[in-house]
Formats: structure tokens, sequence, C-alpha cells
């Protein structure tokens, strides 16, 4: 057992507690909740600067404790009945869906918590299928390859024609195109402003012109 001081936010004073010198978490806020009289559910404690969390990748996390530890202890207040307000500022990060597999959830938390990767990034790695990352990998070693035989401007436009080339879409049967070469006996599409479109206009404004003085 060892002991330990609990600073609570607001008017009381700091407390002393004895506690086991590894416990769980959960364990941990349970008992400071019990002595202090205080919601558990609504319960933040802090230790050296980080937040300390009940599970991580549905395993329960353990805090190995020395005697004259100090954690900060803070009460959520609760939201106003009949509204649902989340404050807490993990549910504004991004999150892996429950039915993540269990070793996404791993290196998740690896990318995470050892590597401190920020969520912008952590959102493009888990978003993409593993069809897209193994095209990703494929196309790094290809651009290597290419440059080892100077060749890789070329390889750059390559890639940039077929990705253009693979957004083209499909027409459906009766669908025209905006430009013109492209169409059957190089038909237009109506309202279009060209070269003969304006040639044609102002022939036929001469014309009424001419009409109306003859």
């Amino acid at each position: 057992m060892v002991e330990i001081t609990l600073k609570i936010i607001g008017p009381a004073r700091p407390s002393r507690l004895h506690v086991p010198s590894s416990l769980r978490v959960h364990d941990l806020r349970k008992l400071i909740a019990g002595k202090n009289r205080l919601p558990v559910e609504n319960l933040k404690l802090i230790s050296q600067g980080k937040v300390l969390h009940d599970r991580e990748d549905e395993d329960d996390i353990y805090i190995q404790l020395n005697y004259g530890d100090s954690l900060i202890v803070a009460v959520k207040p609760k939201a106003p009945s009949g509204l649902d307000i989340d404050d807490d500022e993990e549910d504004l990060k991004f999150q892996l869906p429950q039915s993540t597999s269990r070793w996404k959830k791993k290196l998740y938390s690896f990318l995470l918590n050892r590597l401190k990767l920020p969520d912008i990034l952590l959102m493009a790695i888990f978003s993409l299928s593993l069809k897209a990352w193994i095209l990703v990998i494929l196309w790094f070693i290809l651009a290597h390859v290419a440059h080892k035989w100077d060749l890789g401007p070329l390889y750059i436009l390559g890639t940039g024609f077929y990705t253009i080339f693979l957004n083209l879409g499909r027409r459906q049967p009766g669908d025209v195109s905006a430009y013109s070469i492209f169409n059957e006996d190089f038909r237009e599409l109506p309202g279009t402003l060209n070269a003969d479109a304006i040639d044609r206009d102002i022939r036929t404004e001469g014309a009424q012109t001419w009409t109306m003085h003859g």
C-alpha cells in the first residue's frame, strides 16, 4: 500500500488516500469517488499532466503509484436535463468504430500514443482500404525504380494521365459531352458560345437591320 495525495479542483482541501501500488484505473476511480462522495461516471483523474483512462483497445489499464504521488481530481458538470451535451475532448478526436478488428485497434493505439501522430493523419491512414494501401505501396516501389532509371518525370506524368483517365467515367447512351469533338457529328450543346455562334448572331442581326431599313 502507498499513500497518494488527491488535489480536487474546487474549494476542497487536498486529501490523502491509501491505495495499492499497482491497480486498475477503474478501481482507483471507484476508490476516490467513494472516499470523497463524488459521481464516478463524471470523475476525471489526471496524473503527471495526462488524463487517465479506464480502458485501451478493450484492455484494462493499470497504473503504478509510488508513495507521495499526487493526482488531480476533476468532476465534469452534469448537462442540463433535456440536453445531450458531452464536453469530453476525446469525442472531438478521430476514433475507430467499435466493430474495428483487434489488430487495427492495436495499430491505432501505437500510432496515437507512441508515435504521437495527429488526428488528421490517423484519419487518412484508417480511411483507406487494404487494396488502396497496396496500390500506394506499389506506386512508391515503382517510383524508386523509375528514379534509378532516370524516368521519374515520365513516371509522374504517366501517373497523372492514368488518374485522369480513370476518373473520366462512362457516358450513358444519349449523353452529350460538353466538348463537341467527342460527340457524333461534332454536335454541340444548346447555348454553346463559340466563334460560329457569334458570327451567326452578327449575321442575323445584320440581316434584320437591313430588312428594317429596306
